[in-house]
């Protein structure tokens, strides 16, 4: 429209009065909301075809190449794009009726006032990005990150904007200063130009800098998920086929029992000649509570009195029997009655006594390592296990606490897990035989890698799915951002460059110019960006630990090839804009 001005100012002169150009303007929309939806909607419905067979492909799915069309999608497109369409046309009409004919004839002779330096909000800006990263850097467990990831994010494109509107015309006023570095051909043209149009190039560069990050952080976190899934899954699951069985008191968790129960599933594990590997038998209780300092709160209706903060800090807390830990580790450790051993998950505890109302347990050490995290792996909450001499005298007054229902929250289980060495279909059959088996217990779960494999990795495999679409249209975004913001600040600047160019300027020092303000104007928000990721990687580490990923080096190896892959992509994309801007400000292109 800024462009056009001048257009449209000349039709005013010839007679045709704001309606005329109005209707000049509607008959233009129709045709551009055509010819965009007829061509749009063909290639949509070709691409989601093809969308639909990578994403099968990245699931491993069967593909089916019958292409369906949905008339309800059509029909929201089209209205979608028509309220675009429409909106546009108004704003460029709100325009034409507020300008006067000599001063659309005079539009493009318009400039922007240079800036003065807002150094309230260019100070604000920097204390929001430095809270957001110590926000960021600070956060030490899974669940905190998920809780506070959204907030950081939020502030960090609050101080993005304040940083590139007022920091980018505080830097050219800085660089005005400096003589030696100012009074240059290709630095005086180049710092000039940016100095007048900072306000526009702010917020625009502040886009392109957050609509990078995102592209960076997503496909980054994302793929990292979907490769390192195989990693992730037998972490879920430490075991082939996993059995957990509840008790309500720790006099029904008997040797008896336990013994008749493995019997049990040992006997139809030998009907289908099927031989058990790696066998993992323990018993544990658990319980979730609250741990502030070195106590364990089981009074959760207390979070609401302490505040919404509090949920950070809620456990998952396991006592395991001494016995069953030293028999699958091969340890010997030895404790007293009241002493314990611990080993943590997902977070840090570093007092040396724990009390569980009323009960104190000195913890005279932590363990160096730990056995399956199936029931913690499937938890977005920390877990904190409790090795101790004899479950059932430790946690008997706990027993008998309740929820607001009624129910006990104290849980008591032994669980069976084991590997084999059978076919995927043979696992799946003997975990459902072996489910038949033990129906008459109370309550129970069960695990099987083989029956839940398919499911996890299309789970893995829909969020990278998703990461690319996602940063393919950021992606696309950024290069629009790019581009006509280039072309349309090349047609400003053409009339400019031909003034300089009449004074002695030569095609070389104009180029040399546009690479000094482009290169500057271009890779300011990609640097802005990789420190962004860089600042948010210790989060996007944490929030990966909760789909049970905590391969850093995968992480990091993913995130390099990330941000090389994007600034290769970018760099292609500032030489083709800057040749399109050079060819307009040096006339090759009318």
């Amino acid at each position: 429209m800024k462009s056009r001005k001048k257009e449209f100012g000349l039709y005013s002169i010839l007679g045709m009065n704001k309606l005329n150009i109005s209707r000049v303007l509607l008959w233009e929309s129709i045709v551009e909301a055509v010819v965009s939806l007829a061509a749009g909607l063909t290639l949509g419905m070709a691409f989601s075809k093809l969308a639909e067979l990578v994403l099968m492909n990245i699931l491993s799915k069967d593909v089916n190449y019958d292409l369906f069309v949905s008339a309800d999608g059509i029909h929201k497109t089209i209205v979608l794009f028509v309220v675009i369409f429409a909106l546009i046309l108004l704003n460029a009409i709100r325009q034409l009726y507020f300008s006067s004919a000599v001063n659309l004839l005079k539009s493009d002779k318009e400039g922007e006032k240079p800036l003065k330096v807002n150094w309230l909000f260019a100070v604000a800006g920097v204390a929001v990005l430095v809270y957001a990263y110590h926000m960021a850097v600070s956060i030490e467990e899974p669940l905190t990150a998920l809780a506070r990831f959204f907030t950081a994010v939020l502030l960090v494109i609050v101080a993005t904007y304040l940083l590139f509107i007022t920091g980018s015309v505080a830097l050219c006023k800085l660089l005005q200063k400096r003589k030696g570095y100012y009074y240059k051909a290709q630095n005086f043209v180049a710092v000039s130009s940016m100095a007048y149009r900072m306000k526009r190039n702010g917020a625009g560069l502040a886009s392109i800098c957050i609509l990078a990050t995102m592209v960076l952080v997503m496909i980054s976190g994302s793929a990292c998920l979907y490769f390192g899934a195989e990693e992730s899954l037998r972490s879920r699951y430490p075991q082939d086929i996993g059995f957990g069985i509840s008790f309500d008191r720790p006099e029904d968790m008997s040797s008896e029992k336990i013994n008749a129960l493995r019997s049990e599933l040992v006997g139809v594990a030998a009907a289908m000649d099927i031989e058990l590997e790696d066998v993992l038998d323990y018993r544990y209780a658990s319980i979730a509570g609250l741990i502030l300092d070195n106590r364990l709160e089981i009074n959760l209706g207390a979070l609401v009195e302490w505040g919404a903060d509090s949920y950070d800090d809620v456990s998952q807390v396991f006592f395991i029997p001494l016995d069953d830990y030293n028999r699958i580790m091969g340890t010997s450790y030895e404790l007293a009655d009241t002493e314990a051993m611990v080993y943590s998950y997902r977070m840090d505890y570093e007092y040396d006594t724990l009390e569980i109302e009323g009960s104190n347990f000195n913890i005279i050490g932590e363990l160096p390592e730990f056995f399956g995290m199936g029931e913690s792996g499937m938890s977005i909450i920390p877990s904190l296990f409790l090795v101790m001499p004899d479950i059932g005298a430790g946690i008997d007054e706990l027993m008998d606490y309740s929820d607001s229902r009624g129910n006990f929250i104290m849980s008591l289980t032994w669980y069976y897990g084991f590997d084999t060495s059978a076919p995927a279909d043979e696992e799946i059959e003997l975990c459902h035989e072996m489910k038949n088996e033990i129906r008459g217990v109370s309550s129970y779960y069960y695990d099987c890698l083989e029956e839940n494999k398919e499911d996890f990795f299309a789970s893995d495999g829909g969020i990278f799915f998703l990461g690319i679409v996602l940063s393919i249209v950021f992606i696309t975004a950024t290069v629009l951002i790019i581009y006509y913001k280039q072309v349309s600040e090349g047609y400003e600047d053409q009339s400019r460059f031909e003034i300089m160019k009449k004074v002695g300027m030569t095609s070389k020092d104009i180029r040399r110019s546009i690479n000094t303000q482009m290169l500057t104007v271009f890779f300011a928000p990609l640097a802005m960006a990789a420190m962004h990721l860089g600042f948010a990687f210790p989060v996007i580490y944490k929030l990966l630990m909760l789909f049970n990923l905590t391969n850093l080096k995968l992480l990091i190896i993913v995130t390099i090839i990330s941000i090389l892959v994007f600034a290769l992509l970018y760099t292609v994309v500032y030489k083709i804009t800057s040749n399109v801007y050079y060819n307009i400000v040096s006339g090759i292109k009318e």
